[in-house]
């Protein structure tokens, strides 16, 4: 009998829920839209728009302001960084953006100006060149995406994409009206390619990070500054790109250095 009125009793607890007069209705969550930071971000899109407009001119065949171009999303892709730096606006929308960015200007704006100047003067050469300097700018992006919070800041591994895109640009900016021959156009082939391998390289290069822009230096640092920007008024094409090519070969050759000095220790 006593198990039968506990079965009634559990029935009628369970088909009568209990109410509470006190309980509120679920209200629904506001969805809260966050916004991005204008200053920076404005300095990526015109890095960005630079790069799509080396595009178009160099498919239009005026390599030179293609090669000035990519030279000018530099200049912006620099800027972005550091007005970010300084201001304290960095953010993970301006980190992914700027990488979208630096895909545009630095990977497929020299590849497409590279082809459209001499590469595809030597057929599958010349368009795997160019593949292969793009497709290594989206694997050095992506790493760096990855690695971004465990690296040493002082350092890059593997050559910085604006850079490679500098001695691409350099090149063609210095040779563009040059006599295209099958031999200058094997060894653009071959700096191309060889940029685009250096971008995916485990080869630390020295970052400007690091670099800080709001204290204060000594005078030569200025007197420097002044003297270099000099020297590449002389002759923009051949100087940006000497440098560039100093930079790229100064990993390499140091990593090659210390194995010799190691080796004959």
């Amino acid at each position: 009998m006593d198990n039968d009125n506990h079965n009634v009793d559990h029935g009628e607890e369970t088909s009568q829920p209990v109410v509470d007069d006190n309980c509120q209705p679920p209200q629904q969550e506001k969805v809260r839209h966050k916004g991005v930071y204008l200053l920076p971000n404005l300095f990526t899109t015109g890095a960005m728009f630079a790069g799509f407009y080396a595009i178009l001119a160099g498919m239009d065949g005026n390599f030179e302001a293609a090669s000035i171009a990519i030279f000018v999303a530099m200049i912006f892709d620099g800027l972005d960084g550091t007005v970010a730096r300084m201001t304290n606006t960095s953010s993970e929308f301006g980190l992914q953006y700027d990488s979208l960015s630096d895909m545009v200007s630095f990977g497929v704006a020299p590849a497409v100006v590279a082809f459209s100047w001499i590469l595809n003067e030597v057929g599958k050469i010349g368009w795997a060149a160019a593949f292969i300097y793009a497709s290594c700018a989206a694997l050095r992006l992506a790493r760096f995406n990855t690695q971004v919070d465990i690296v040493d800041k002082r350092y890059f591994i593997g050559i910085a994409s604006p850079t490679a895109a500098a001695l691409v640009a350099g090149m063609v900016w210095s040779s563009y009206d040059v006599e295209p021959t099958t031999q200058l156009a094997f060894v653009a082939a071959l700096v191309t390619a060889l940029s685009g391998l250096l971008m995916v390289s485990n080869f630390r290069y020295h970052s400007l990070k690091g670099l800080d822009l709001k204290g204060k230096v000594p005078f030569v640092v200025i007197f420097a500054v002044t003297m270099v920007l000099v020297i590449v008024i002389i002759d923009p094409p051949r100087i940006l790109f000497l440098l560039a090519l100093i930079y790229s070969l100064s990993a390499p050759v140091l990593w090659v250095w210390k194995k010799v000095r190691s080796s004959k220790a």
